[in-house]
Formats: C-alpha cells, structure tokens, sequence
C-alpha cells in the first residue's frame, strides 16, 4: 500500500511539473489563425514509443484477465512497472523543448495590444507556431498522463490479485468425504496409467534419438560437481574436515565444520542437478510437461539432501565429539531418520502436485494425497517431541527435550493435522511445508551467525587451522588476528544474509522476478531525499580506495627499499619520504573511493564550513598538531634516530607523525610529544646534522699531586682509546681548584655519539687502574666540624664514667 502510494505521488508530481512548463503561456497568447499541419518534431519522435506502450498495455490487461497463478501475475506486475518507467521517460523527454520554447517566446513577447503599431509577421508567425507546438506538448503529455494512471491502477490491481489468490490459497476449505475411497482409487490407477504412458512415451523418444544428448548432459554436469567437489576439497577442505584425532574441538572450530560440510556437500548435489537440468533443456531432451515433472524431483532431491546434510552436520552421531548439540549416539539417530524422512514426505507431496497439473488427476485423488501428506509430516513432528535425545553431561544417561521445545514440536505438529481434517488443506500444505523447509534454512542461517560470532572472539580466528596457516604464512601477530577475526565475522555475516534472505522469501511465495528486480533497484541506485545511493558505486568506491591503499602501502616499501636505500640515503629522510607519500596515496585514494562511490564532493563544502567553526574552537590543538606535525616533516629539524632533548627529557626519535611524535628514553620509555611542543619549544638536537659529538669526563684529584703530571697521564688516556677522534684532538682541562681538590675536565670528540656511553666508561675504568698504579689520590670532599660545648665539665665527667663502665665490664668477661 505505501509503495503504490508513493509511485502514484511520483507520478502525478512528474505530470504537474511537465504541465507547469506548458501552462504559464497558454492563457497570454493569441489564438493562431492557422494551425500547420506539420507535427512537432519531439512529438513524432515519442509518437512512435507512445504507440507501443499503447499497444502493451492493452496486451498486458487480456493478460491479466487470464492469469490465474501467482508467478505468471509478478511477471506481469514487473512489466508494467516497467512500461511505467518508460512512460515518465516520455514526460521527460518534451523538457527540454518546452524550455527551449518558453525561452523563444519571452524573446518575442506578447502581441502588441490594440491601437499599436502592428508587428512583423515573422515574428506573429513564429508566435502562433510555438504556441500550437506547447497546445501539441501538452495534449501528448495528457496521453501520456492518462495511460500512466490506467497502468497504475493495473499493477495496484495484480497485487490485489495476488494478496487474494494468497488468501484463497490458505483459507479454501474443501468438504472431506471419506466414503469416496473406491473413487479415490479409481483415480489413482487411472492417474498412474497416465504418467506411464507419458514417461514411457518420452523415455522412447529419448532412448531412439536423444540418448547421445542425455549422456553428454549427464557427462558435463558430473564434471562440473566433481570440479567442485575436488576443488573445494583442495581449497577449503580443512574447513569441514572432522579429524578424528582432536579429542575436544572448538566449539568454533565444530560451529565451522557443521556450517561449511552442510554448504559444500549439499553445493555439490544442487551444482549437479542444476546443471543436468540446464544441459537436458540445451539439448532439447525434455517435453514440458516431463521438463516440470524434472524440474520439480531435482528440486526435491536436493532440499532433502540439504536438510539431510545439514541434520547430519549438527546432531554428528557418528562423531560425538565434533556435534553442536549433545544428544546421544542411538537417540540422534532415530532423529536424524525422523528429519529426513518429513523433508521427503514434503518433498514427494510436491512431486504429487507437479503430477496432478501433468495428469489432470481428479480433485479427491489430489486432496486426498494432501491430506495423507499432511497427516504424515504432523505425525513424525509429534514423534520428534516424545523422543528423548539429549545427553546428561555428567551421568550420560538421556533426557526429554526442554519443555519448552516439546510444546513448540506438538504445536507445530498439530496445526497441520487439525487444519486437514477440518478441511483447509491449503492451510495445513502452507504449513507443513514451511516447517521443514523454512525451518532447515534458518537453521542454517543460524549456524553461520554463531560461527561468525565465535569468529569474532578474542583469539578465536588464530585457535584455528586456517588461522594459524595464515598466521603463519604472513607472520602476523596477535592483535592482528583479532582484528581479522572482526574482518571475518562480518564477511561471514553478510554472506549469511545474501544467501539466505533470498531462499526465504522465495518460500514464502515471493517471485524470483521480483527480487531481482528489487536487487537491481538497491544495487543501481535508490532515492533518499536528495541523495541517490547506489551500492555497487559504494562498493566500486571500497574496492578502488582498497586498491590505492595497497597499491600506496606497496610504493612506500618499493620506493624505501628499492630506490632510496641504493641511493644511501639517511634514514630520517628515507623516513620522511615514506611517510609524505602515504598521506598523499592515502588522500589520492580517499578522493578516488569517495567520487567512485557517487558522493559528489561539492557537496561537502557546507560540512566543511560547519566544521570549520568546530576546529577554530574545539579542535584548535589538534589542527596545530596537525600542521606542526607538516613542518616538521618538511623543515626536519629532527628526523627518525636522532638523540633530542626537549622540556626536560631526551631519547631517541622513533616515529614522526602528522599529531604527535614518538620518542624512546635511554630507559625504554616511549614518550608520545605532542608535534605543537617542537615548534612552539626549543629543541636540542645532538646528531642533527651528523652524529659527531663531543664527550666531557670530570675527576678530581689531591692537592699533594702534581697537576701537571695529572695532565699527562690523562691525555695519554684519552688517545689510547679506539673510539676517541684524533681529530678534532682530544683536550684535558685544568677547569677548578676546590676546597679538597684539583678538579680536571676530559673532552674527547666521538665519530658516533651514541658511543659516549660506553667510552666514558672505559676512560674512568683506564683513570682509576691508572691512578692506582701511579699512586695519585682521588680525595674525598674535606670538611671543618666546630662543636660548641656550653658545659664541657659535665660531659667529661658522662664521658669518663662510660669508659670506666666498660673497662670494668670487659675486665669480668676476661676473667670469666
């Protein structure tokens, strides 16, 4: 109901806007005194595709009086939408030419009024000429107006249609009478007489002249399921591979090896059939009526192997340590016998009506086999609920299901049963059919979420084999993994709902036709407001982004290692090379994704702006981050391995980036400064441009020493060590004379100052063994102590006391 309302408002909206362009000169002109005979040349070129329509949409009204199934009116909804499209193409097609001559028209103005001089009559003639050409517009536009409004209300028609053959369906209640057995007999011998000789008719054609043909279709879907079958084996095998070996998998690892044995298994069969029956129509094997009968047995064949696979995947009773449910062995069993049988009980009553339609069968033998059907499929339901299948996990022993499930299984058992019996066979059909099938798709469904979701745990991905193959193969870390992890739920998620959202609402009597034309609606471009948004422009634009993303990441490393580590540049400038060329391949690939995806960026302009009082406010350190960040990348007053200090600290630099830098202390600190600190700061940069640097060692010595011979001794140290420079030389300063001693300064210069820590060490180990040997004293600092004693008699007489105390102590230990 809103979607037809909204297409009629589009409708009328594009009608009143061609009027408007038409009207505003309808009322100032003059009548013409001759109207020419010679059509507008925009009208004879739509006449011809408005004709058409004309015709289709009569075409497409007998059609509707004679269609009777659901499929045969969505093809006939789907085309007719489609002659409404190319109706409001035809609207618009005259826009351009009534511009065009309301343009002319304000260039010549209205007549003169009466009692002026008259005006040239070219240009009354060319007056009178466009105004019978917009009176021609406008006529056609009313056409075209009136048949957009009759097709319209011919597709609010089918969907009328279809909602009441829907209801029809379910709500149709057929008088059961039981004493018709002999007539259903009957009917049945003759119904099976009647699929014979048809079988048994094409079976001899097949075998006399198609038998070459059916073999080759045979032959290439089998090898088209086998290279599936072998290839997925190979590719993704180790996905759905239960290795008896792992004795307590994964509750990720089993959710995986249920979801993708049940989709490859049951692609497998579905890939063969489907194909066998592709080759079959090709080769021109099958008649109709046995192509329907085919078709629908291909189709049950392989919805009860898909619910036995997947049955079989989650219950697992002949490996009860890879099953998602803990049911026991023998209990599983039987459930999985009573599954597969309900899948082919429903199977084979749709097989049952494919050949009622072939046969022409009687309408007892068909309720009748529906309500056998029906019967049967609520019955082994109702069994399902009195089985006890689950297993206790610390006796063993087996138990009902939950009370819950069992009064879910009674009911769903039971709806169908008393809906037969009370006559809505439709109903009970619905019903019934929809359990198994609705019921092994969700399932489905709902083991690709959870696998997803286990996906998604923290170091799920890496506890498995393909996360570990890939760990291993790209060398990735932990965190990684995780975040692949998420990169993975979410691919898994949406695969789920692509395949599976389609499937149920093809069980739900949905058409094909249509969704593909809804897909095709979401894909190309949709309206919101006034922006069109197309998902495969946003995922052209993903894609692309991707791809210059990649491709920018893969030039930073060919351009680090390929080009400038040959050249021998610096590393802070091979640093700051790499870095520019990624914000600018990042920005590159940012505005090509951006445009790809039908974003038009004029548009960002007022966000821009808005944002801009945003940044001169609340993100006024950030932006100066940001632009700090750019100077120093190009001025570099420091780069990637320099040794800086700065308000207080200094380290080495590690990482500059656009925000803040990175900068590691001589403790392993990393220390993130913000860039605005650098530039607003100073900075003292000790291997800025090279790392040569000069090195200053402190000792101190006696007075009692010759300084003299002190200075010899420590130039002799300084130039024996390897690292120390000759050149510049080193030099030993007599810089103090202190209280306690003679204080002297070594400078020796370093090739790389990042050595200055162990030469220290070496030149003060040299001067301790040194001065050792050459008996110079390092003194200790010498201090004066005053004491003040106001009663110094009294302390002397405490002290003397004291020691008499312990002379007299230790002369009784001696004693004893």
């Amino acid at each position: 109901m809103i979607f037809r309302m909204i297409r009629q408002f589009v409708s009328m909206i594009v009608a009143v806007m061609l009027l408007a362009a038409v009207v505003p000169y309808a009322s100032a002109q003059q009548a013409p005194d001759a109207v020419p005979d010679v059509e507008s040349a925009v009208v004879a070129e739509q006449r011809p595709a408005i004709d058409a329509v004309k015709k289709q949409i009569s075409n497409y009204d007998q059609q509707k009086l004679k269609a009777d199934t659901d499929a045969t009116l969505a093809d006939l909804r789907l085309n007719l939408e489609g002659t409404s499209k190319k109706l409001l193409d035809i609207g618009v097609s005259f826009r351009p030419r009534i511009t065009e001559i309301n343009a002319r028209l304000d260039q010549l103005g209205p007549p003169p009024p009466q009692g002026q001089p008259p005006e040239a009559q070219i240009v009354t003639d060319e007056r009178i000429r466009l105004t019978t050409e917009k009176a021609e517009i406008n006529a056609v536009l009313g056409e075209t107006e009136d048949l957009l409004i009759q097709v319209n209300r011919m597709i609010d028609a089918i969907g009328e249609a279809r909602r009441e053959l829907f209801t029809n369906t379910l709500s149709q209640r057929v008088d059961i009478n039981y004493s018709l057995g002999s007539e259903i007999v009957t009917a049945y011998g003759q119904e099976l007489q009647t699929m014979n000789r048809l079988v048994s008719s094409w079976w001899r054609f097949v075998v006399t002249f198609k038998w070459q043909s059916m073999l080759a279709a045979t032959f290439f879907a089998g090898i088209a399921a086998l290279v599936l079958l072998i290839g997925g084996r190979r590719t993704i095998g180790h996905l759905y591979f239960r290795d008896p070996g792992i004795e307590a998998p994964s509750y990720l690892s089993r959710l995986a090896v249920a979801f993708w044995s049940t989709l490859m298994r049951s692609l497998t069969v579905i890939v063969f059939l489907a194909t066998t029956y592709l080759f079959l129509g090709y080769f021109n094997v099958m008649r109709p009526d046995i192509a329907s009968l085919i078709y629908m047995l291909f189709c049950v064949i392989g919805i009860v192997f898909f619910v036995h696979a997947l049955a079989q995947a989650v219950i697992c009773p002949g490996a009860p340590n890879w099953r998602l449910v803990r049911v026991a062995p023998r209990p599983g069993r039987i459930l999985m016998v009573l599954i597969t049988a309900t899948a082919t009980i429903t199977g084979l009553d749709y097989i049952a009506d494919t050949i009622n339609q072939i046969a022409a069968s009687a309408l007892s033998l068909t309720v009748a086999k529906s309500l056998f059907a029906t019967v049967l499929v609520g019955l082994l339901i109702i069994a399902m609920a009195f089985l006890k299948p689950l297993e206790d996990a610390e006796s063993g022993a087996t138990k009902p299901w939950p009370r819950a499930m069992r009064i879910f299984l009674f009911t769903i058992g039971l709806v169908p049963i008393i809906a037969a019996f009370f006559g809505y066979i439709g109903l009970a059909r619905f019903v019934s059919q929809q359990i198994i099938i609705n019921g092994a798709v969700l399932v489905t469904m709902y083991l690709g979420f959870l696998t997803a979701r286990a996906v998604s745990d923290e170091n799920a991905l890496a506890g498995t084999k393909l996360g570990q193959a890939i760990q291993k193969r790209f060398g990735l870390d932990e965190t990684t993994m995780d975040q692949l992890g998420l990169v993975a739920s979410i691919v898994i998620n949406v695969f789920v709902v692509i395949l599976g959202i389609p499937v149920i609402l093809l069980l739900w009597g949905f058409q094909w036709s249509e969704m593909s034309a809804w897909f095709l609606t979401i894909a190309t471009g949709f309206q919101i407001g006034s922006f069109n948004i197309s998902l495969i422009a946003i995922a052209t634009g993903v894609l692309l982004f991707a791809l210059f993303y990649f491709f920018t990441r893969w030039f930073q490393g060919w351009l680090d290692t390929r080009v400038m580590a040959r050249g021998k540049l610096d590393s802070g400038v091979r640093n700051s090379i790499r870095t520019a060329v990624g914000y600018l391949g990042l920005g590159v690939a940012a505005v090509i994704g951006v445009s790809a995806a039908g974003i038009n960026l004029s548009s960002l302009a007022l966000v821009a702006g808005g944002l801009s009082l945003g940044i001169g406010f609340g993100m006024q350190a950030i932006v100066s981050n940001f632009v700090s960040g750019l100077i120093l990348l190009a001025e570099r007053p420091f780069k990637v391995g320099d040794w800086i200090e700065t308000g207080g600290v200094g380290g080495i630099v590690k990482k500059i980036s656009v925000r803040a830098t990175e900068v590691e202390t001589f403790q392993r600190q990393s220390l993130i400064i913000p860039n605005s600190s650098f530039i607003n700061g100073s900075v003292g940069n000790w291997t800025h441009r090279n790392k040569l640097g000069r090195v200053d060692i402190a000792i101190g010595v006696s007075h009692k020493v010759d300084p003299r011979r002190v200075h010899d001794l420590l130039m002799e140290i300084a130039r024996s060590h390897p690292l120390v420079l000759k050149n510049p030389e080193p030099f030993v300063a007599f810089s103090a004379i202190l209280d306690s001693t003679m204080q002297f300064e070594i400078r020796v210069h370093l090739a790389d100052l990042s050595n200055s820590g162990s030469v220290q060490n070496d030149v003060r180990f040299a001067i301790i063994d040194r001065f050792s040997e050459e008996g110079i004293e390092i003194p200790y600092p010498q201090r004066d102590v005053n004491l003040h004693l106001e009663d110094a008699d009294s302390i002397v007489e405490l002290l003397t006391k004291r020691v008499r105390d312990e002379l007299a102590a230790d002369g009784k230990k001696f004693k004893q």
